[in-house]
């Protein structure tokens, strides 16, 4: 069975590895990106709409039908935010735009890219970590087929993203040597894009995937 799915975030790292990785992988006959800026690709598999505000879908709904999943990638750094901004930014967005998805495509599976040391507790010191988890949290209560949380480390690009953060770019030759002695916190972005579509196709024990299930699923 191939399957269809919408990526968020295609503009960033993440999801435009993401979806590199989608349009190459044999079992996804479709991608529709949703953003809030023009991506300029053109490919026979993607589709693209800009959409402003990710709290109104409305105009287009009829774009979002007939999915098996979201892979939301879409995310922003809190550096410089305080906890309320960051909390509407990551928190509120992402709720709203998964509410709407169930409402359209109930039957979908829903794949929310927080990050390593995400708190779903609400302990951590870390303000943003805090925001995550309580985003997951909210997230498996959506009324989807599934919700998987992919919780990812350091990543290393999909060849011929355009999309990559400096400092990514400023330690890219660190990889080999992370992957060597601490393979439990790095992943390729094409690992990461594969273990998504996995999620879909094979399903997983776990909701809330570390480095460690995100590298495992991404090998079948």
């Amino acid at each position: 069975m191939k399957i269809k799915v919408i990526i968020t975030g295609a503009t960033g790292m993440v999801g435009e590895g993401v979806m590199l990785t989608c349009l190459e992988h044999p079992m996804v006959e479709q991608v529709l990106i949703v953003n809030r800026r023009h991506y300029d690709l053109q490919h026979p598999k993607l589709k693209q709409v800009i959409v402003p505000d990710f709290f109104h879908l409305e105009s287009i709904a009829s774009d979002l039908q007939g999915y098996d999943a979201c892979f939301f990638c879409a995310g922003i750094s809190s550096v410089g935010m305080n906890e309320a901004n960051y909390t509407h930014a990551t928190y509120d967005t992402t709720l709203a735009f998964a509410d709407q998805l169930a409402y359209i495509n109930p039957n979908m599976t829903f794949v929310y890219v927080s990050g390593a040391q995400t708190d779903a507790t609400g302990k951590s010191r870390m303000m943003w970590a805090r925001v995550k988890g309580r985003t997951e949290n909210a997230l498996l209560e959506r009324p989807f087929k599934r919700v998987y949380n992919f919780r990812p480390g350091f990543m290393k690009a999909v060849p011929g993203q355009k999309n990559i953060k400096s400092y990514y770019s400023l330690i890219g030759w660190m990889y080999p040597f992370m992957k060597r002695f601490t393979p439990g916190m790095v992943s390729t972005l094409q690992q990461v894009g594969t273990a998504m579509i996995n999620s879909v196709l094979l399903g997983y024990p776990k909701t809330t995937l570390e480095v460690k299930d995100i590298n495992q699923l991404a090998e079948g």
